[in-house]
């Protein structure tokens, strides 16, 4: 869900790969990630030097570098995100005299020793690894930035009660006026109307901004860089990191909102002819947004035909509005059913809307037969790796199987030419994360998220109910996801795949959604422990949020040419300041009751 320069994607992506680099000398200044590894040959003879990623599957070896008979030394930069696997290889010949692994760390140097065992064998060796100047702490920046976060929190909980105390003169009336009365429901932040304490009247869910405001602020932070960081950056292919839970959360957060919203709307009379038009409006203008900013760049201007992209996030989440919000516009209106207790009321919310439910199940069925059954040229039936030096070598143009040939063959040339993969997997072909395939499970993500908004109407005011049905779905998904992928990255039926939106992940996604609004909505909708500050703000103003920055990012004050790269602290600093400017910027729109909508 970036729009980042090639230039800078590129960069972000070698930070998340372990890849390594030959260096002309030990002399060679170390940037964020890297440390010096000199091969001191101590053999008679030449050496090859090869590596791989302990997070590539089943790569192929590549080349490190070559140094002559012994003694001799050469010295190469290596990757520190990720364990690397060393082996040395006589030069010229494929027969291994070692292999050894090791997590290197950044700003270290370190030495691989290569020297003639004890027996008198041509290839008995000794291979070590030995530290020669210890690397820096790596996660201190992100410590540090953590405990200022905490003690920031803890002052702006604490100062204002105690301000307020301060005018108390019992304990308890201090404690009480320690509640918060901040009302997250945009009709009453215009308005002025006073909320009822207890269950929200409005379809808008204090819970439900602050999960959109809590996504939007992890989305910016990663968009600005997440620190350099390898866990802030999307997967190279399978598994998942921070970024990768951004987008599904917003997709979650769709489907409960059309739900809600249209509930609201039918209950003011709103017919469906003017719900078509709104809708059909605003999916319009998402895709115009999400066409024009993601081809954007201030050497082409508004349109970039020069590196032109079809598809794109706001695109993606767009199409999934749309078709959401046409099943609930020609579906009948199914109004909360009476107190008396039938043998489906347990699962009423399910077997009321079983139309859906069945237009699902052929979305899935279709996702499932043209991934695994559609032959693509060159290529195994029902492929689902990156490619490239992945699985052995034997399939280096078949990136994305299914999605990735379906791609090409609708959209042409137009799709992601630097996907996540390109870097660690070597890659050659094109594939676009946003791609036409994963659209069906984008709306399956949505139709998940629409369930949690039905069991908001149906069980209202029945919060014991809702969260015990939170917390089954969560578990029925999350067995769902486990089964799938076997617990494994890699070695599972249907992996968690960002890139794919494979059905595995959007279980796993599912099941993550389902936990963290049940938190939220238990916290600020049910105990009113935490008013949901400061993410709210931005909630109420995604769009804004979500496009300002996309455009902005490269911008003073936002961001400006670092000059110290060669550790985490000044890009933590600037990806933290990016993302704390918005939040505030955000706020002042909020105090100004300023909402973009669409």
């Amino acid at each position: 869900m970036e729009i980042y320069s090639l230039k800078h994607i590129f960069w972000f992506l070698l930070l998340a790969t372990g890849r390594c680099e030959t260096a002309l000398d030990s002399e060679t200044a170390l940037k964020m990630d890297e440390a010096l590894l000199t091969v001191q040959n101590q053999m008679s003879y030449g050496l090859q030097i090869l590596y791989t990623s302990d997070y590539c599957y089943k790569c192929l070896y590549q080349p490190l570098v070559s140094v002559g008979h012994g003694p001799g030394n050469v010295s190469a930069v290596v990757r520190t995100p990720f364990t690397l696997t060393l082996k040395v290889n006589p030069m010229n010949s494929n027969s291994t005299l070692c292999s050894l692994s090791h997590l290197f760390e950044e700003a270290g140097h370190y030495s691989l020793w290569v020297r003639p065992g004890d027996a008198d064998l041509a290839f008995n060796v000794t291979c070590f690894i030995q530290v020669d100047q210890f690397p820096h702490d790596t996660y201190l920046p992100l410590l540090v930035a953590v405990l200022i976060l905490t003690l920031l929190a803890f002052l702006w909980v604490s100062v204002p009660l105690l301000y307020r105390c301060s005018f108390m003169p019992k304990l308890r009336k201090c404690i009480c006026c320690g509640e918060s009365r901040y009302s997250m429901n945009r009709e009453e932040a215009i308005s002025g109307a006073p909320m009822d304490q207890g269950q929200p009247k409005s379809s808008r869910l204090k819970s439900l901004d602050m999960f959109r405001g809590f996504s939007l602020t992890i989305m910016v932070f990663v968009n600005y860089g997440g620190g350099g960081y390898w866990f802030f950056q999307h997967a190279p292919w399978n598994g998942l990191t921070v970024a990768d839970l951004v987008m599904p959360w917003f997709v979650f957060i769709i489907g409960t909102s059309v739900m809600l919203a249209f509930s609201s709307m039918r209950r003011k009379g709103v017919t469906r002819l003017q719900l078509l038009r709104k809708l059909t409006w605003r999916t319009v203008v998402l895709m115009l947004i999400g066409f024009c900013f993601i081809n954007y760049s201030p050497r082409d201007g508004l349109l970039s035909w020069s590196w032109l992209r079809i598809p794109g996030v706001l695109q993606r989440l767009a199409f999934t509005y749309y078709v959401l919000s046409i099943m609930q516009t020609v579906s009948s209106s199914r109004e909360i059913p009476p107190k008396e207790v039938r043998w489906w009321s347990p699962v009423q919310d399910v077997v009321l809307y079983w139309p859906e439910w069945l237009f699902m199940a052929l979305l899935e069925v279709a996702w499932l037969c043209i991934t695994f059954l559609l032959p693509v040229p060159n290529c195994p039936t029902g492929y689902l790796g990156a490619g490239g030096i992945g699985d052995n070598g034997l399939y280096p143009n078949c990136t994305g199987g299914a999605a990735a040939y379906i791609d090409r063959w609708l959209l042409g040339d137009n799709i992601y030419w630097y996907p996540t993969c390109k870097a660690m997997y070597h890659t050659t072909q094109p594939f676009d994360p946003e791609g036409v395939l994963g659209t069906i499970n984008s709306i399956v993500m949505g139709f998940i998220g629409m369930q949690a908004g039905k069991i908001f109407l149906f069980f209202r005011k029945m919060n014991s109910s809702i969260m015990i049905r939170f917390i089954i779905w969560a578990i029925i998904l999350g067995i769902l996801a486990a089964i799938l992928s076997k617990c494994t990255r890699d070695e599972g039926f249907i992996p968690v795949n960002k890139n794919l939106w494979s059905l595995s992940y959007v279980a796993c996604m599912g099941c993550m959604s389902f936990v963290l609004l049940g938190l939220m909505y238990f916290v600020i909708d049910i105990k009113g422990w935490w008013s949901g500050q400061p993410f709210i703000y931005p909630g109420m103003n995604s769009i804004f949020v979500y496009v300002g920055h996309s455009l902005l990012g490269f911008y003073f004050p936002f961001s400006w040419e670092m000059r110290f790269q060669d550790s985490h602290w000044e890009q933590l600093f600037q990806s933290l300041w990016g993302t704390a400017l918005w939040i505030i910027i955000a706020y002042l729109l909020y105090r100004k009751r300023f909402f973009l909508k669409i």
